[in-house]
């Protein structure tokens, strides 16, 4: 069984927005009012309630003393304390940090409901969700009909535009293909682009960010000059976050393409295992390149698509030695940055990226057969 979700922009009306902030504020709410009693037990040196005793709690204490909490869709606080108790688990297991309270006016606003009674569809141009009923949304794809619905997010990003998320699962038999030699493709990553390939391609990806960064900067002086937590102050967050937003969906969309294309065409495909928190960091004055050519997502939506097809995507280590070994003839030498050239004394004259591609698809490849023997 595999998971697939579909996301839809959707356009409530005045009353179906109404309450989407209601039951955005009672899910906050309830995942707050649990925060503050997990952590006084664990004050007191009690243990902590599970996920059953929380929402057990919530069904016939909570909603008697807070009526109104019955007013929204009873699967959304009950996936709230769920939240709550999957962030406690990851603590515990050091996967991540205390959870924390949610607040009302930074971050996005979401909460999720689930699938029963076919309280849940995806029409024409619209989708119908619990308590809502219909909501006027774009629907530019539909799931295959053996596909079961089991939930859906409904969010609303910070420039007040609303989505819903429908998750999917179903049956998958994905049959590994043979990989061919000859369909092998190795990249190394390019601060300034996006990657230089084993066969001599570079990816010039757009600079979005760059490109946006005079207008969004614009917005951003004009905030500094409204009063703080007025209405005019908050219409401005949302200009800013629009255009955030924008330059976001300009590169998840570029990326999108470009890893569809490679993984439709390409049976292995061998990368470098690159901390680029840590590249962004180490003064070499490409912090803002790295971070706005989104190499990670690429990377990521590379290994989803490969897996979907069957493909294979090989990682090698961050410190194989790529940049400085000769692809034809294996001799490792000192490469600084600013040779763009790899000169080797076997006669190989090659661009020190394309060079360097080579060297992962070979180092790929041969980790690829290592784990098959």
């Amino acid at each position: 069984m595999a998971n697939k979700a579909f996301k839809y922009r959707i356009y409530p009306t005045a009353s179906q927005r109404e309450l989407l902030l209601k039951t955005f504020g009672c899910c906050r709410f309830v995942y707050n009012h649990y925060l503050v009693l997990q952590s006084e037990r664990h004050t007191a040196g009690e243990t902590y309630m599970s996920r059953t005793a929380c929402n057990n709690d919530c069904n016939r204490i909570l909603k008697e003393t807070h009526p109104w909490l019955r007013e929204v869709d009873k699967f959304a606080l009950t996936n709230a304390v769920y939240a709550l108790n999957r962030g406690f688990q990851r603590f515990f297991q050091h996967q991540g940090g205390y959870p924390r309270f949610k607040s009302r006016r930074h971050g996005r606003m979401s909460y999720t409901t689930n699938f029963t009674n076919e309280n849940i569809a995806v029409l024409e141009q619209e989708i119908k969700l619990p308590k809502l009923g219909r909501v006027c949304a774009v629907v530019h794809r539909q799931a295959d009909a053996a596909w079961v619905l089991k939930q859906a997010t409904v969010s609303m990003e910070r420039d007040g535009s609303f989505y819903v998320s429908i998750l999917y699962e179903y049956k998958t038999d994905i049959v590994k293909s043979e990989v061919n030699p000859s369909s092998i493709l190795g990249l190394d990553y390019k601060s300034d682009g996006l990657y230089m390939d084993s066969e001599g391609n570079c990816c010039d990806m757009p600079h979005f960010y760059r490109d946006s960064q005079k207008k969004l900067s614009k917005a951003q002086r004009k905030l500094k000059h409204k009063k703080l937590r007025s209405n005019n102050y908050y219409r401005q967050q949302r200009r800013i976050s629009r255009i955030s937003r924008k330059i976001a969906n300009q590169r998840k969309d570029f990326l999108h393409k470009v890893s569809t294309g490679i993984a439709n065409r390409y049976d292995l495909v061998c990368i470098e295992d690159l901390n680029l928190r840590n590249l962004s960091n180490k003064g070499f004055g490409n912090g803002k390149a790295t971070l706005d050519n989104g190499y990670g997502m690429f990377a990521t939506m590379l290994g989803y698509k490969l897996a979907d097809r069957g493909k294979q995507l090989v990682q090698v280590d961050k410190w194989y030695p790529s940049s400085k070994t000769c692809s034809r003839c294996g001799k490792i030498k000192p490469m600084p940055l600013s040779q763009r050239s790899y000169d080797c004394t076997c006669g190989l004259k090659l661009d020190r990226d394309v060079n360097a591609a080579v060297n992962i698809k070979n180092r790929g490849y041969e980790m690829y057969l290592e784990k098959c023997a």
